[in-house]
């Protein structure tokens, strides 16, 4: 009968969203994997089980699901708060329809709140670092001319001076353009063709990880948690390392600025799956998904909005092109980057498609 069941219903694993199956008696009949991943609990193991035994509904949502079974009429709610068996809350939107069909009732279709927030803030990425990056090819090219003109009359001029004195004015002025020279070819860096191929995201972590542990011997920990099942990705392997590089080694920096000065930190590089992901309007089987979480003072909420932004920088002589170029290489992965940031715990979170 369960397999019958979950015949059925195979269809609904087609959806983004998360949909959870129940009958006449409230009991979860079945749940498609974007339900499964959400609410954290499986389908095979939980068919038959009461809702309420599974979450802690409102008052308010078994009202409305009783109301849908004795009349038929639809149901949308929004903001509401569903406490799951482990304690977490979750705020969704749901929407709650009645179903014709054996041993089933209700059709309930559950949104988070946070993820529709997430793709508006993800459009709205795209396009901000759309306008940078045509405001960056403009610039560049306006002030890549002048600072090859500048050097070349630096380099002159220092011939022409017998002072040995004052050559140290003139290599000044080489050494500065040359820093901007170089600061103009990061700004233009993302713009190159990737190079795809298969990547193990473990052997690129496992990469970040020495060089991390190398530049931070002392003042630093870098922990692993790894599901090591995941599969290869076809992704561009330096253009990889980079991003997980630059987010590590902003959260290292931010570590070394605590307070507590010489306690050591944390950084920790965890790695799981996601089903039924959606990634910029498009949907994905399975995505891969990167957490990279640090115990740092967190991110000043004066630059936390604009700190994928260009030369926007929390540390004092940073170049502020770390986590812009990050965004710019995930983005050519048709992934996503996120960050949540409180005092003690910022997580970095990548997302990047696998099938």
């Amino acid at each position: 009968m369960a397999e019958n069941s979950q015949n059925q219903f195979a269809g609904l694993d087609l959806l983004s969203s998360a949909v959870v199956v129940l009958d006449a008696r409230l009991a979860i009949r079945y749940l498609n994997p974007a339900a499964e991943n959400l609410l954290a609990i499986s389908n095979k193991i939980f068919a038959g089980c009461p809702l309420e035994g599974v979450m802690e509904c409102p008052p308010t949502l078994l009202t409305a699901l009783n109301n849908v079974l004795q009349h038929g009429w639809g149901y949308t709610g929004q903001n509401i708060g569903l406490r799951l068996v482990g304690g977490e809350l979750l705020q969704l939107n749901c929407t709650v329809n009645p179903v014709d069909a054996p041993e089933a009732g209700l059709l309930v279709e559950l949104w988070p709140i946070d993820q529709q927030l997430r793709a508006t803030r993800e459009e709205r990425l795209v396009e901000q670092q759309q306008a940078n990056r045509e405001l960056i090819r403009n610039l560049v090219h306006e002030i890549k001319n002048p600072l090859g003109g500048i050097r070349g009359a630096a380099q002159l001029l220092e011939r022409e001076l017998n002072n040995p004195g004052l050559r140290e004015y003139t290599q000044v002025i080489i050494k500065e353009t040359d820093r901007l020279q170089d600061l103009m070819r990061r700004l233009l860096s993302p713009h190159r063709p990737m190079q795809p191929g298969p990547v193990n995201i473990h052997e690129i972590l496992e990469r970040v990880r020495s060089l991390l542990t190398a530049e931070f011997p002392t003042t630093l920990r870098v922990c692993r948690d790894y599901d090591t099942s995941l599969p290869e990705l076809v992704g561009d392997r330096e253009q990889l390392i980079q991003v997980f590089l630059n987010i590590a080694r902003n959260a290292a920096q931010a570590i070394g600025r605590r307070p507590d000065g010489g306690a050591q930190g944390q950084i920790t590089l965890r790695t799981r799956v996601t089903r039924q992901a959606t990634l910029f309007k498009r949907r994905y089987r399975l995505a891969l998904e990167v957490q990279v979480i640090d115990d740092g003072p967190g991110i000043p909420d004066d630059i936390r909005e604009r700190m994928f932004y260009p030369l926007v920088s929390g540390r004092q002589g940073g170049s502020g092109l770390g986590l812009t170029l990050a965004q710019s290489f995930v983005q050519q992965h048709q992934g996503t980057i996120d960050c949540e940031s409180r005092p003690g715990r910022t997580c970095f979170v990548v997302r990047l498609p696998l099938a």
